[in-house]
């Protein structure tokens, strides 16, 4: 049970367990944004707009992923997700996800982390600062995990996605779901290849992402397909606030770190 709650944090957005130093992507990041000539200015331009509509103070989206990783004798395996996430910033978020392994929950209320599994009957909280974007790095931080979608909900969109690209272009424009998309093509060290299709209208918002990781074992990757958006929502407090139910069971989160990253290395 304690390792189940780890788990879900570490593929609530992608599941790779990494040393912080070896992913450039993510807020917490060492490596600089790159010069402006290795990024087009096609490609910066729509960053650019993606950052303006992401910036809004209230927001939702649903996501579903897929995430591949390879199993012990070298076959590549396949979980796949979905999420319904709310964000108001600075300081509320609500991620909603079900699949290949059941029901799982992640509040945020700007004090506490609360993650949940199995409709709250297991759950482990954890004490954070009072934005979103500080709240994603104490738990990347703590967990030594890279979340990809997590750039999306940061200050600074543009900025969080680029932090270690080397370069990156304009492909072409396609559609998705009857709406024009450009399609971006990255590439972040060490050896990981990130492509992005922005919505062309106005809101500028992602609709698909998809992350190689060539430098990790069976070449991993991840794909998220995004939809739904709304800039309309308008939430209250009660929606970002755990009650767990009656018999459930509080976790303490930090053994089930230590035993996540024990599992890791084996």
């Amino acid at each position: 049970m304690k390792r189940g709650i780890v788990v879900f944090i570490a593929i609530l957005f992608v599941g790779v367990v990494v040393p912080l130093g070896s992913i450039g992507g993510g807020a917490i990041a060492a490596a600089g944004t790159p010069p402006k000539s290795a990024i087009s200015e096609g490609a910066r331009f729509a960053l650019d707009q993606m950052a303006t509509a992401l910036r809004a103070k209230e927001f939702s989206f649903h996501a579903k992923t897929i995430r591949v990783y390879a199993s012990e004798n070298g076959a590549s395996l396949h979980i796949a997700h979905e999420f319904d996430v709310t964000v108001r910033r600075p300081n509320r978020l609500l991620v909603d996800g079900t699949g290949d392994d059941g029901p799982r929950q992640l509040v945020y209320d700007g004090k506490t982390v609360v993650v949940s599994m199995d409709n709250g009957k297991s759950y482990a909280t954890l004490p954070v600062p009072n934005t979103i974007e500080h709240m994603m790095q104490v738990v990347m931080g703590r967990f030594r995990l890279d979340f990809p979608l997590s750039d999306f909900l940061t200050d600074a969109p543009d900025e969080a996605f680029l932090t270690g690209v080397a370069s990156g272009h304009e492909v072409n424009t396609v559609m998705i779901d009857g709406g024009r998309c450009r399609h971006l093509v990255f590439l972040q060290l060490p050896g990981i290849e990130l492509e992005l299709w922005l919505q062309r209208n106005d809101p500028t918002v992602p609709r698909r992402l998809i992350i190689v990781y060539n430098s990790l074992p069976g070449k991993s990757n991840f794909v998220a397909e995004l939809s739904s958006w709304n800039f309309n929502a308008h939430s209250t407090d009660a929606e970002f606030s755990f009650k767990p139910p009656e018999g459930a069971t509080e976790v303490q989160i930090g053994a089930a770190a230590r035993e996540l990253h024990v599992g890791a290395r084996q």
